[in-house]
């Protein structure tokens, strides 16, 4: 594979925060430290920990966490040797306290999320994390929502505010390889900074995605141990060292180690099997936000509406990460209309 970057990949392991969707935000303690400690081991270079909506995201309308995330934070720095770790932040949703928190316990790297239209509201919290000797990183999530240009110009607001990288994220694993292409390349050509990519694996697309991501010259990648992730989870790390391997692009993570992790310590923890299903598969299709399939399942089940009906009407009404209550007004006003009809 002929790169546009010479600089080294790296890899920041999701399944302790995109993952917590999958298991209701009920990560232990530790099962937090085995995890952080077998990807440290392997050599993984950044390991995400955090609620699945990010610090902060601990709330009724999110999802209530079993454990403080300060703990699990806690937890994970004091399981690795080498490996940093890292947070999300939703603005709105955490704030610089909690930043703040996380930075005294240990992480190093913070992901400032938020929609692809919307990097204006990332200047505080990139600012502070570059005051507190953070690392730095914009995250424009719903990449395939909006035009090349716009997302241009958001990447650039976050480079200006200081971030050191940016990520195109494919928060629904809507994505097609082109749209990947599209969008890496634009970014490369315009911004001085690092390009990542998050991809979700809705459409059967994950790693094929993150191939053209590298290609075009993305340098942050993102993984998650047995597709750990929202939807049908991330790109899935061991097989995403496994390919790489193949192509002859050497990360320095232990494809062997990644894939023990997988089977013996994630693997036991999955309340069901990582595949794509007829919910995750509409994700996708229809253009919305992983975490909302959970949602959308509780909702269908509560109001009897088929919930691929639920996210279509909320990928129609563009609904963006944080909107969740629009699931429940969509299922009641579905609801509504079916009792009309009868």
């Amino acid at each position: 594979m002929e790169r546009r970057s010479d600089k080294p990949i790296k890899v920041t392991e999701v399944c302790l925060r995109d993952g917590s969707h999958v298991v209701a935000h009920q990560f232990t303690v530790e099962q937090v430290q085995k995890i952080a400690q077998g990807l440290d081991e392997a050599g993984v270079h950044y390991i995400e920990v955090s609620h699945g909506d990010g610090l902060g995201g601990s709330t009724i309308q999110y999802g209530r966490s079993l454990v403080n995330e300060m703990a699990l934070i806690e937890a994970a720095v004091a399981a690795c040797k080498q490996a940093k770790v890292a947070v999300l932040l939703i603005p709105g949703v955490g704030t610089v306290h909690e930043l703040k928190q996380a930075n005294k316990l240990g992480a190093s790297l913070v992901r400032v999320a938020t929609h692809v239209t919307e990097a204006d509201v990332s200047a505080q919290h990139i600012h502070l994390a570059r005051e507190l000797g953070m690392e730095a990183c914009g995250f424009l999530m719903m990449a395939h929502s909006a035009p090349v240009d716009k997302l241009v110009e958001q990447a650039k607001r976050m480079e200006s505010y200081g971030a050191q990288a940016v990520y195109v994220t494919d928060s629904a694993g809507a994505l097609l390889p082109e749209g990947v292409r599209e969008r890496i390349r634009a970014l490369r050509d315009s911004l001085d900074i690092e390009i990542g990519f998050h991809a979700h694996n809705n459409l059967s697309l994950a790693i094929a995605n993150t191939l053209v991501a590298i290609e075009e010259g993305a340098t942050r990648i993102d993984g998650s141990v047995r597709c750990l992730g929202a939807g049908a989870g991330n790109a899935q790390t061991e097989v995403l060292i496994a390919v790489l391997q193949r192509l002859g692009i050497e990360v320095g993570i232990d494809l062997y180690k990644m894939m023990d992790l997988a089977e013996d310590i994630v693997g036991p923890i999955l309340p069901h099997a990582q595949e794509i299903n007829k919910g995750s598969l509409v994700l996708g299709y229809a253009g919305v936000y992983s975490s909302f399939l959970l949602h959308a399942e509780r909702a269908g089940k509560r109001f009897g509406i088929d919930p691929r009906d639920i996210l279509l009407e909320v990928g129609r009404r563009k609904a963006v990460g944080g909107q969740e209550d629009l699931i429940i007004d969509v299922a009641q006003e579905w609801a509504q209309i079916q009792r009309a009809g009868v």
